[in-house]
């Protein structure tokens, strides 16, 4: 360890021993903390990027150190591989780490030897309870840089951090942006846990922490190819949009939310924006997002846009071509089953009903309930248009066991029904027991303690 440039002398102790540090959150503390950074510090910028924290140590009520916290850095080849995890675990845990951005000592450094060591040790004392407060979450570790053409990092090496070697030369500008600036700096590192690398590379991380790990957002995991045959499919719906400002062809920004659907992405407009920000150069290429020529970057379609294309086409022909995209590439349908059924989405108050086949899941169509209405029409448009097959079996619950419903399924789809009866269906009820064979209930079944369902009617006459 580095020494000193002097031990301090007892009064000079006393002082160090009366040190107090302050988390600053008033407006005026942290303009005052502003203010003094861009003075004294080598960077003359106070700025700080994401979640952060502004301490100030003092002396007798004077400011004599002050730090600043902000939150870690994205990307960090040395920080990365002495930690040992995996990229997602790397997206989802990084918050768990701050970085200290900005410090700078008021006090004549010769007049008091460990004033800097005796800040950091304050500091990082209560960084973790402070960083909860303040943004929600506690922190395990922190990291640092240190111009080594201006600095030897002696403070942190006195302070127990660990020097991992120098940076690649970028500087972060915006909170995931940064630019080259062919000046590495020396990275240092701090554990404020013991097991802090053993947790955040863990397959799980321990209780407590695992409220606090954040969950990613959904990445498309469709190859290239078959992005670029759904595209491809969407290149026949027909353009609605003025030729001005058209940035975003229709055909992409189809392509993009039908995969954000596909891979279960929620929230609306919103989600499908956030997922296309996770797709992959090869993936934005196959879908032929805009090349920005200043970037030289294939950029997705905004939440605005999505918003705009998706209220402006025509919901059966998107439904018809995708379909279509389906099948060609699962194949002939073969399922033996159709279950149609009704369902509301969460916060939305829309009310849909789906066809799907079983076992594979395939999509058959959607069909929105119109207001002051029900499920039975919407049903039966959807089960007009649907691609149902002569010989399979479509189930519907009890709402559906009727006349006209029963009479599409068999006279113009050729497929067969299973509808359940219910109790407050007096007339079905009673012409059941003569109708069905004794084999099925209610028929023949005066044994109520044998395992026994509703009445069901199925593949007959449409009075059932």
């Amino acid at each position: 360890m580095a020494k000193p440039l002097r031990l301090p002398g007892v009064e000079e102790q006393r002082m160090l021993d009366e040190l107090e540090i302050h988390l600053l959150v008033e407006p005026a503390q942290q303009a005052r903390w502003n203010r003094l950074v861009k003075e004294r510090h080598y960077l003359r910028s106070a700025s700080l990027v994401g979640e952060q924290c502004r301490y100030a140590v003092s002396y007798q009520g004077q400011w004599v150190a002050l730090l600043g916290w902000s939150a870690a850095a994205w990307h960090l080849g040395p920080r990365d591989e002495w930690l040992g995890w995996s990229e997602e675990q790397r997206r989802s845990r990084l918050h768990f780490l701050a970085q200290n951005s900005r410090f700078v000592i008021l006090a004549d450094r010769t007049r008091y030897p460990n004033l800097g060591t005796r800040s950091m040790k304050l500091c990082l004392a209560q960084l973790s309870a402070d960083w909860q407060t303040q943004h929600g979450h506690p922190l395990v570790a922190v990291e640092s840089f240190v111009d080594g053409q201006l600095f030897r990092g002696t403070l942190y090496k006195a302070s127990n951090w660990t020097l991992l070697g120098p940076t690649a030369g970028f500087g972060r500008v915006a909170e995931d942006f940064y630019v080259r600036h062919a000046r590495p700096k020396q990275l240092w590192v701090r554990l404020l846990q013991p097991q802090a690398r053993a947790w955040l590379c863990a397959a799980q991380l321990p209780a407590p922490l695992q409220a606090y790990e954040k969950a990613l957002p959904t990445r498309c995991d469709l190859a290239p190819g078959k992005l670029a045959s759904l595209r491809e499919h969407f290149t026949q719906v027909r353009e609605f949009r003025k030729g001005q400002g058209k940035r975003h062809r229709l055909a992409t920004v189809l392509a993009i939310a039908a995969s954000a659907k596909m891979a279960g992405v929620i929230g609306g407009y919103s989600g499908v924006a956030s997922y296309a920000r996770n797709l992959t150069r090869p993936q934005r290429r196959a879908l032929h997002c805009w090349f920005n020529p200043k970037t030289q970057e294939y950029e997705v379609p905004s939440e605005s846009c999505i918003l705009r294309v998706l209220q402006g086409v025509s919901p059966l022909e998107v439904e018809s071509l995708m379909l279509a995209w389906q099948d060609q590439v699962l194949g002939p349908n073969t399922d033996p089953l159709v279950a149609v059924d009704g369902k509301t989405l969460k916060h939305s108050g829309v009310h849909l009903a789906g066809a799907i086949s079983l076992p594979s899941h395939r999509c058959l169509g959607v069909e929105p309930v119109a207001d002051k209405s029900n499920e039975i029409p919407a049903t039966q448009r959807l089960i007009a248009r649907a691609p149902i097959l002569p010989g399979q079996m479509v189930s519907l619950d009890a709402m559906h066991t009727q006349h006209q419903t029963v009479a599409q399924i068999l006279f113009d789809k050729g497929a067969d029904y299973l509808l359940p009866i219910k109790g407050n269906q007096d007339s079905l009820l009673q012409t059941a027991p003569q109708l069905l064979p004794e084999s099925v209930p209610p028929s023949g079944c005066e044994d109520r303690r044998q395992p026994q369902s509703a009445g069901t009617a199925h593949a007959g006459d449409p009075s059932h």
